[in-house]
């Protein structure tokens, strides 16, 4: 728990930036980042697309401080496939661009999957609390990124000194959408997930759209999108598709130019890279779905 340092914040605040998220969920316990609009968790069509909206990839706390100690609360929700156990999950801190501490997070809600039909059993957990001391004085910008694997709720973040709004990320804004290749699940930590190393490799602000078992050309996707400012688009289409079986050739062309003329219509001149998917050996020959076995068809064995 928190030890009493002077200075903090509750969630949501003015003094501490949440980049990467394109909702911001007041709930009971904190403040829910969300990876998607609002208004597109009426269009989803299964539960589990929240579950991989709400995973916190690329999303980020910024702030400025001279603090040599700060402390972050926050309370994640983890799921639990069945024959396996939770993801694991992890906070990074970023000082003035480097990686300098990485902590493990152990408490927070299980939820465990229990029927082929997704149906859940929520296990209360408890919240966990982050300490990060030992940081170089004098005055610093802090970033501390969310683990990529969990949803969390922010409850509060002290400090023993004073937190200060960030300047304006001026670096060029780069979306990428795609599936878990994208998502980088079990990445052993948030910065380390492929889309937050080429981010900090060539100076770009990152909004990682990618959903593990979930890049299946979603129109609301698309219209996220179109909506978010970007300098650079990156779409990463096709392996969730074929390994699922979810279209055809018939429809999948259409669906790809649709969901391209969707963004074109907010991002008329931004360059936008198309990725095919990688390669996958047991998909080369063999049409999906990969899963075949009755016992195991959650739509989370697909991620």
């Amino acid at each position: 728990m928190a030890t009493g340092l002077p200075y903090g914040t509750t969630f949501p605040s003015d003094r501490v930036r949440v980049d990467g998220a394109l909702h911001l969920q007041e709930k009971e316990r904190g403040l829910r980042p969300r990876r998607l609009p609002a208004w597109t968790r009426a269009r989803t069509p299964h539960p589990f697309v929240d579950v991989v909206v709400e995973a916190t990839a690329g999303v980020r706390l910024v702030l400025r401080t001279e603090a040599t100690t700060l402390e972050l609360t926050l309370h994640t929700t983890r799921v639990v496939v069945p024959g396996g156990g939770p993801l694991a999950a992890a906070v990074d801190l970023v000082v003035d661009g480097s990686l300098v501490r990485r902590e493990s997070l152990t408490g927070g809600d299980l939820l465990h999957i229990v029927s082929v039909r997704n149906d859940v059993d929520l296990v209360p957990g408890e919240a966990d609390t982050v300490r990060f001391a030992g940081l170089a004085t004098g005055d610093k910008q802090v970033e501390i990124w969310l683990p990529q694997s969990v949803a969390c709720d922010l409850v509060s973040l002290r400090a023993d000194a004073e937190l200060r709004t960030a300047d304006p990320d001026t670096r060029p804004r780069w979306v990428h959408h795609g599936s878990s290749v994208s998502h980088c699940l079990e990445a052993e930590g948030p910065t380390g997930t492929w889309p937050s190393v080429a981010a900090a490799a060539v100076g770009l602000h990152l909004t990682n759209l990618g959903f593990a078992g979930n890049a299946m050309l979603d129109p609301f996707v698309a219209r996220a999108i179109r909506d978010v400012p970007a300098d650079l688009i990156s779409l990463k289409i096709g392996a969730n598709i074929t390994e699922q079986a979810t279209m055809r050739l018939r429809t999948f062309l259409p669906a790809v130019h649709g969901f391209l003329d969707t963004i074109r219509d907010g991002h008329p001149d931004t360059p936008v890279m198309v990725i095919s998917p990688i390669p996958s050996p047991t998909l080369e020959h063999t049409p999906g779905p990969t899963v075949t076995d009755p016992s195991r068809t959650s739509a989370w064995a697909f991620t």
